[in-house]
């Protein structure tokens, strides 16, 4: 009985290991991975961001009932291959970048492993400029803006010393809280006029699927980092698939709702919130609890990096990335690029990620994935990931400004050479995934041979 009851303490106080080649303790549930997904699934972010839904760029704004389509077809597939990422996950025990060992090889699966630290990098620095937004529309401007990053750096940090522990306050306390929130601002918004829902267009439906989809998938990358703590697959599945893609929805039906009040200036949408009665209190907690984002992806970088150096303690990780995130978000505060950004990502890695799954299931992970620091390079996987990339280029050629200006350039001249040409029912994300699931399907046989043979 006291056995009993020293186990079940120690499961719930477990925490992730400190280094990579450690086996992950396993207390997650199916409530604790629910919570922390639909955590993530809803940010401030997400409610300006709404904007590339209700008008696509290059589009005629959508009418209202095409913008709740397009999110919830696009946040419904982007989830599903969350959700089958956090699979892998489980059933390997790895991180996500580590898991990406079986499909590359090790030195390989560095290249990705980049990408991932820069875009979670990239979005860490994001999150703490946005929730100083926040606090700065909650106080009106007023206090120095330097203070309130360093303030939420600072609490990001010491969450993800202890990411478990962290997971298991976000379901108990924050989920609620936020819970309570949404409903409260959802009651104060739908009491108020509405357009017609059939006012506006159809035309950049897909494109605005795209963009919901982009946000579901950004989170692809880090997803093993979490659910690989769960006890089981079905479990993982679940909560991350009921967890996210319910908040999601309901994050970007508040942002349409919040922007139609204010014709669209996004800039503007944190004022909707603020101007309903006790609305001060509700966005507070909404601003409060953005730090789950900023700890997911300090926390994911730390991962990432892991790959790269696996016997390097996490924490002395965390803290240094925390701290890095910290300096930048106090160097940036232009947005503008946040759509190409959100584009960029999803070309990198929908289709990797189909590559990923379509190998794990039916190709050369049916044998079991070598995973191990000395997994060999496995050079054909880079095949179909290319050309997934290749193919959402052609029809979404991410619109980049700068340096790197003749990006766009390039894939315009490459839709003239092979007269591949976007429409406006035609989706860089859904194209990308077919191309390189069937390509990596096409190569399962070669690609089993050669994992039996090693």
């Amino acid at each position: 009985m006291h056995r009993d009851q020293d186990h079940g303490q120690r499961k719930a106080t477990a925490e992730a290991p400190l280094v990579l080649d450690t086996a992950p303790p396993r207390p997650l549930g199916f409530r604790d991975q629910a919570a922390f997904w639909s955590n993530l699934g809803v940010s401030l972010l997400g409610f300006s961001g709404a904007i590339w839904v209700l008008a696509p760029s290059g589009h005629a704004q959508l009418s209202l009932l095409a913008a709740i389509t397009a999110t919830v077809v696009g946040t419904l597939f982007g989830t599903a291959m969350l959700a089958v990422s956090g699979v892998l996950g489980t059933r390997t025990g790895a991180p996500a970048m580590a898991v990406l060992r079986g499909l590359f090889g090790t030195r390989l699966s560095y290249l990705p492993t980049v990408l991932n630290i820069v875009q979670c990098i990239g979005w860490g620095v994001f999150e703490l400029t946005v929730i100083t937004m926040g606090v700065e529309a909650l106080t009106d401007g007023r206090g120095p803006h330097w203070l309130y990053i360093v303030l939420a750096g600072l609490l990001t940090t010491a969450l993800t010393v202890w990411p478990l522990g962290s997971m298991r306050l976000l379901r108990r306390y924050v989920t609620v809280a936020v819970g309570v929130a949404m409903l409260y601002f959802s009651v104060q918004l739908l009491r108020q006029d509405t357009p017609p829902l059939t006012e506006g267009s159809w035309g950049g439906f897909l494109p605005a699927v795209d963009s919901a989809l982009a946000v579901a998938v950004s989170f692809v990358p880090m997803a093993a980092d979490y659910t690989r703590h769960s006890r089981s697959t079905a479990r993982s599945f679940l909560g991350t698939l009921v967890g996210y893609s319910t908040a999601q929805i309901w994050c970007y039906l508040l942002g349409l709702l919040a922007l139609l009040r204010v014709d669209g200036d996004s800039e503007r949408i944190f004022d909707t919130f603020l101007g309903v009665s006790a609305g001060w209190l509700f966005f507070a907690v909404l601003v409060v609890r953005e730090v789950d984002q900023s700890f997911a992806n300090v926390y994911s970088t730390a991962m990432s990096v892991h790959n790269l150096l696996p016997r390097v303690d996490r924490r002395v990780l965390t803290v240094g990335i925390g701290a890095l995130v910290t300096l930048l978000a106090t160097q940036v505060d232009d947005f503008s690029t946040y759509e190409s950004f959100l584009y960029l990502l999803g070309s990198v890695f929908v289709p990797m990620f189909a590559v990923t799954a379509v190998d794990f299931f039916f190709g050369s992970g049916r044998h079991g994935w070598d995973m191990s620091q000395r997994a060999p390079v496995r050079w054909l996987m880079l095949l179909p990931w290319a050309l997934g990339f290749a193919t959402y280029q052609l029809l979404n050629p991410t619109q980049l400004t700068g340096w790197a200006d003749a990006w766009p350039r390039f894939w315009l001249r490459a839709q003239d050479l092979t007269g591949v040409h976007a429409t406006v029912w035609t989706s860089a994300s859904l194209f990308s995934f077919l191309v390189a699931a069937l390509v990596t399907l096409a190569l399962a046989p070669v690609a089993r041979r050669r994992a039996v043979a090693r």
